[in-house]
């Protein structure tokens, strides 16, 4: 991977060429027939929680953990299996003082015990969304396949399959 070998620093956010590492969530819900979903203003699409490494992240599942936190108010402290489920590198626009560059997204997922609510905090809109309507969040297929793995990891075999 370019992005390990060439880049002194591939964790940091400043880091824009080939880009930098970033962490995200899905979260299942206890009957595994949901996850959350995230409005991401930016890029004015409905996504998984997730986002940049900060100093104070021990690793990634710590820095996927913190973004959930952040971006929906679920605490996922008692959560002990966490399975990676998705890797992804997709690009993010320029922007005021920044430009365009990729994120390596490496995306965890987390699967609940009990209901959580959702608290997300003023800047981000959060929802549960039932797995056979991601359609209706035009999520992508990049997201819809860590879903899908996620569903098969904890042995949930009939994952829905929308209507197209």
């Amino acid at each position: 991977m370019q992005l390990l070998r060439d880049t002194p620093d591939p964790f940091s956010r400043t880091s824009v060429d080939p880009g930098h590492m970033t962490a995200s969530a899905v979260i299942l819900s206890p009957d595994k027939t949901q996850t959350v979903l995230v409005y991401h203003n930016r890029l004015a699409r409905w996504l998984q929680p997730g986002g940049h490494v900060e100093p104070s992240d021990r690793d990634l599942i710590h820095t996927a953990r913190r973004e959930v936190l952040e971006e929906t108010g679920i605490r996922l402290a008692g959560v002990k299996q966490v399975p990676l489920v998705g890797i992804d590198v997709h690009a993010i626009p320029a922007t005021n003082g920044e430009p365009r560059h990729l994120h390596h997204d490496l995306t965890f997922c987390f699967a609940l015990e009990t209901d959580e609510l959702l608290e997300p905090n003023d800047s981000h809109q959060a929802t549960w969304c039932l797995l056979d309507e991601l359609s209706h969040y035009l999520v992508d297929s990049s997201l819809r396949k860590s879903i899908g793995r996620a569903v098969h990891h904890y042995g949930c075999l009939d994952y829905p399959q929308e209507k197209r």
